[in-house]
């Protein structure tokens, strides 16, 4: 009886050693194999965000970064842009300027499309302009 018990316990571990080979299990493979790290940009969205006024002029800037952080420029001569280049599927566009002069204004441009703009004229103008829309 043991004899028999040791003979089915071996043919059985040959079986299942053969299967394993037939169907693959025994190759080395990953879900990814082949696959790049890396991400290629696609499409890539270009925002410039631009602030003017009058010649000689002076603004104190803030707005958003391509990580929408908050950033700030004091004193910025005009007139004065900063362009944000992202394959993110959208970024917010947000500019907002206090000026010295008497006429100041801003400008939203996303991939050549002006989608916001706004000005002011009036002592110490203040804009802003908003995009969500990226």
């Amino acid at each position: 009886m043991a004899l028999t018990a040791v003979v089915v316990v071996a043919l059985a571990g040959f079986v299942i050693y053969r299967l394993h080979g037939i169907f693959g299990s025994q190759a080395n493979t990953s879900a990814n194999s082949g696959l790049s790290n890396e991400i290629v940009p696609f499409n890539p969205e270009q925002v410039v965000l631009e602030v003017f006024g009058a010649l000689g002029a002076v603004a104190t800037i803030n707005y958003l970064d391509v990580n929408a952080r908050p950033q700030q420029v004091k004193d910025a001569p005009l007139p004065w842009s900063f362009t944000i280049t992202t394959t993110e599927p959208a970024v917010v566009g947000n500019v907002v300027a206090q000026g010295n002069g008497d006429t100041l204004g801003c400008r939203i441009i996303v991939n050549g499309e002006v989608k916001d703009q706004g000005t002011v004229n009036k002592v110490d103008a203040y804009t802003y302009c908003l995009d969500k829309s990226g």
